[in-house]
């Protein structure tokens, strides 16, 4: 009775281990490509990482050296994108791609160089090509010894090996998770910026229109009616331009008071103390203001701290029923407070009311906090934190 031969494995090799011989599809013979490319890519790499730095290095002593070092942070994040490809084709890991570098249209040159000085995703690319250059040494030796004498387990080495460099990808070349948690709220607080732009322009349309336009066409009509009994009823001719005298009065009352709801020209020329006691005197309640600030702060975090306050003035002379408020106005080493509080009735919330929701999105805007302390039954106190950025130091930045 004759034996049954073994079966043969695939491409006919029985003599090779099964395991072996599984180990070797396409997806393998990809990882070992990517492994004897890592050697070649790794020196241009590494010689690019390492020239740049030693040469803008060398330069920071002259006007060349940042704008060399800028240069080259760009140039990583290209090779960090080439990488990412690379691994996409032969190891099968799509490596996220980070978000451009978005450069500031104003502020000039000074502003740009920052910005690209302080890409994380350029220093991370460039952290890339160092490493790579002791382990690519590492991987085309292995693979090669392999090659003639670990044959059998060829496979395996290669597939922990790509392990290694698939988690190398990720933790330098993906972006961040805190850089892309950042990107994603400013690109919803720039949705926010936009939106409160276009309420406050249809808000001054609607002013327009219903208050100094209106007043404006009847002044017209008005004088056309006077016009017209000058000679016969002279007596009446100057009633009615009487009246509308006084129309032109209150026209004229409205426009400042829109103009001043736009950007108010105290707060301009005199800053956030004359024109918080300008806004406090107005207040139906009594306001006792405290302003203790060392500069002017920079106009946009002015203007949203002029803004806040007024809100929160008249919400408290329409809603609160209060007897007294106190307005707080100091300066922290990187922020700027602003606190209000009165001793009505309470029962204070943003998520209840436009107003208060409108403030918390403005200044979240600019990386502020809207906090609101209102039980019922009062007292109030709402607190706003902005970040402190300094006129004189935007201006001398260019901005």
């Amino acid at each position: 009775m004759t034996a049954p031969a073994p079966a043969a494995g695939p491409a006919g090799d029985p003599g090779r281990p099964p395991s072996a011989r599984l180990a070797f599809d396409a997806h393998t013979w990809k990882e070992i490509a990517h492994l004897l490319l890592n050697l070649p890519l790794a020196v241009v790499g590494f010689v690019y990482a390492v020239t740049v730095l030693s040469v803008s290095g060398g330069l920071t002593v002259t006007v060349l050296g940042l704008p060399l070092l800028a240069g080259s942070l760009l140039g990583a994040r290209l090779l960090g994108r080439l990488e990412r490809a690379r691994v996409r084709v032969l190891l099968g890991v799509r490596v996220p791609e980070p978000s451009p570098l978005l450069f500031a249209r104003s502020g000039g040159v000074v502003r740009r160089l920052w910005q690209a000085l302080r890409d994380p995703v350029g220093w991370r690319s460039l952290l890339y090509c160092l490493i790579r250059l002791p382990w690519g040494v590492l991987t085309f030796t292995t693979m090669m010894v392999a090659f003639f004498v670990l044959w059998p387990v060829l496979g395996y080495l290669a597939r922990g090996l790509a392990n290694v460099d698939r988690a190398l990808a990720r933790a330098l070349l993906a972006p961040s998770d805190e850089l892309e948690r950042r990107i994603a709220e400013l690109e919803s607080d720039r949705g926010v910026v936009v939106d409160t732009a276009a309420a406050d322009l249809r808000r001054i349309e609607r002013d327009l229109h219903d208050g100094a336009q209106a007043r404006l066409v009847n002044l017209a009509m008005g004088l056309g009616l006077a016009k017209e009994k000058l000679h016969h009823d002279p007596e009446t001719a100057a009633r009615m331009v009487e009246e509308a005298h006084g129309e032109v009065k209150t026209a004229l009352k409205e426009l400042r008071d829109l103009a001043r709801g736009i950007h108010p020209a105290i707060l301009t020329d005199r800053g956030l103390d004359a024109a918080l006691s300008h806004i406090a005197a107005r207040c139906t309640v009594p306001v006792t203001l405290t302003v203790d600030l060392p500069t002017r702060p920079a106009p946009a975090i002015e203007g949203i701290t002029y803004y806040t306050a007024s809100e929160l003035l008249q919400n408290i002379s329409k809603h609160s029923h209060a007897h007294t408020a106190t307005l707080d106005l100091w300066h922290t080493p990187h922020h700027l407070m602003l606190q209000i509080r009165d001793d009505g009735v309470g029962g204070a919330d943003p998520a209840h009311g436009s107003g208060l929701a409108g403030l918390t999105e403005r200044l979240g805007a600019v990386d502020g906090v809207f906090v609101v302390d209102s039980p019922p039954g009062g007292p109030t106190v709402i607190t706003a934190e902005l970040p402190w950025r300094d006129r004189e130091d935007e201006r001398r930045a260019g901005r």
